[in-house]
Formats: C-alpha cells, sequence, structure tokens
C-alpha cells in the first residue's frame, strides 16, 4: 500500500456515498467507493437478485436496476450513521419502474467498511409486487 494514498474512514466513505447517491450516480459510488470481493444483500423477491458477490457481479445489478427505472419522481437520501466500520443511510424513492408502475420504494441501507472500501452492503425494504403474468 501507498504511503501516499490515506484510507478513508467509515465517516468519508459514508459522507462521499451520500454525495454521490443524491445525485444520482449509484454507479460512480460503486467504482469509487466498493471493495473488489463486495457482497450485496437484498430481500428476496425484490427487483434485482437477493444475493450477489464480487464488484462486477454488484456493478451490474446496480446498472440494471438503473435500466428498470423509467423515472424518478423523488429521491431523498438521508445524511448517513457512523458505528465504528459500519454506516446506514434511509432512502426514500418515489419511481416509476419499467412493468411496475409508479412505487414509493422507502429502505434502510447497511454497509460494512474494511480499509476505506465497503465490502459488504444489505437493503432492507418491503418488496414492490410483481406485475401479473411474469
Amino acid at each position: 500500500m501507498s504511503t501516499t494514498t490515506a484510507t478513508r474512514t467509515t465517516q468519508e466513505v459514508a459522507d462521499r456515498l451520500v454525495t454521490l447517491c443524491r445525485k444520482g450516480e449509484f454507479e460512480n459510488a460503486i467504482k469509487e467507493l466498493y471493495g473488489p470481493d463486495v457482497v450485496s444483500i437484498e430481500p428476496e423477491g425484490g427487483p434485482t437478485p437477493a444475493k450477489v458477490q464480487g464488484f462486477d457481479a454488484v456493478l451490474k445489478k446496480s446498472e440494471q436496476f438503473s435500466r428498470d427505472i423509467e423515472a424518478v419522481h423523488c429521491s431523498v437520501i438521508s445524511d448517513p450513521v457512523v458505528a465504528g466500520n459500519h454506516f446506514a443511510v434511509s432512502m426514500d424513492m418515489d419511481i416509476t419502474m419499467k412493468g411496475r408502475g409508479r412505487n414509493r420504494m422507502a429502505e434502510l441501507a447497511v454497509y460494512n467498511v474494511k480499509d476505506g472500501k465497503i465490502v459488504k452492503d444489505q437493503f432492507f425494504y418491503p418488496t414492490m409486487p410483481m406485475p401479473s403474468g411474469n
């Protein structure tokens, strides 16, 4: 590890993630802040796979979710709450999803940081109903 590059603290990672997410730059947040072996966990029955592992898989999941969004009507991202090497953020989005219509998605996202990178994220939210016929 280079002595000229300081590892970000959990607070710095949390603040940067919130800044990028408030701009709608979710993929940029992953590219900048996530580690190579990251694990991402979602509720069963959600719009994305329940568990994916590895940087490329997490980025692909996020890109697919973004493609499935027709419109973002409103998005509110809370300030992070940091405890040790974890932080949590609430995200409240009013979005229209392709084939699912308009939904309000309120979720709690919990992140684990190690060596200045996010190594795990987990999202808690009620799953959206699937359209009939799928």
